[in-house]
Formats: C-alpha cells, sequence, structure tokens
C-alpha cells in the first residue's frame, strides 16, 4: 500500500503521553509504549476506540511492549475495554514482549476479551511478529 492510499491516522502526541503511534505498510498500526501511566492509557484508550469507529476492513496491528517490564491492572482493564468494544472486529493483533510479566499481561487481556474479533499473539522478537501479521488476512473472516 502506498503513502497516498493509507488512511489518515489522526493521532496527535501529547506532552508526556508514554506512546507513540505511526502506520504499517500494510495499512494498520504500529504502536509502541515506553509507560503505562494513568494519562497514557487515557490518551490511548480514547484514540483506539476512535480508531476503532473508523475501521473498515481487516486490520494488522503491531503493540511494541518490550520497554515495559509490567503491566498494570488498569492497563489491563483498558485493553479488555478496547478488545471487547462492540466495534472490534477482523482485527490481527501481534504484541511484542520482552518480559515474561507482560507476556502473562497479554495473554490475561485474550482470556478476559473472549471471542472479540481480535486474532492475537504474543511474541518476544519483532521478526516473528511482523511474519505472523503477514499472514493472508482471509483467515479471519
Amino acid at each position: 500500500m502506498s503513502e497516498d492510499q493509507l488512511k489518515p491516522l489522526n493521532w496527535t502526541a501529547a506532552p508526556g503521553i508514554g506512546y507513540t503511534a505511526s502506520r504499517r505498510p500494510d495499512g494498520g498500526l504500529y504502536l509502541r509504549f515506553t509507560s503505562l501511566d494513568h494519562a497514557t492509557l487515557q490518551h490511548w484508550r480514547e484514540f483506539a476506540l476512535q480508531h476503532l469507529l473508523d475501521s473498515d476492513r481487516l486490520t494488522r496491528n503491531l503493540y511494541d511492549l518490550r520497554p515495559l517490564e509490567t503491566v498494570t491492572d488498569e492497563a489491563v482493564s483498558y485493553a479488555v475495554e478496547v478488545n471487547t468494544d462492540p466495534s472490534v472486529r477482523n482485527i490481527r493483533l501481534a504484541v511484542v514482549v520482552s518480559s515474561e510479566q507482560v507476556g502473562q499481561a497479554v495473554h490475561r487481556i485474550a482470556a478476559l476479551s473472549g471471542a472479540s474479533g481480535v486474532e492475537m499473539a504474543v511474541f518476544h522478537e519483532l521478526e516473528a511478529a511482523e511474519a505472523w501479521l503477514d499472514r493472508p488476512l482471509t483467515i479471519l473472516v
């Protein structure tokens, strides 16, 4: 997908926010978190819910949580809320972690989200996550 074919991101950085968002070449999102403080979680929640409303096709998103050592209960709660929103549909979500605790938290989020329309997997290497995301999306349909 070329740059002019990508949907606008509609994401704006804010002072003190511990994550960044950008478009992936396939049109999905790449989000990298360095903090899960309350302000970051609120900013991300608003962005994620708004992004879901505009979602119109199968999507591949990559969450890079490698800088994090822990995931708070508040972060788990926000992630489950977003994953179970009625507008979630046909999303493939790869989450890259470096700590076992963060990986366990992501598995907990997946379990609490149930059959929400999100196909999610946890990886320890970015390359493995990218390869998984590159699988044909028709598997989701």
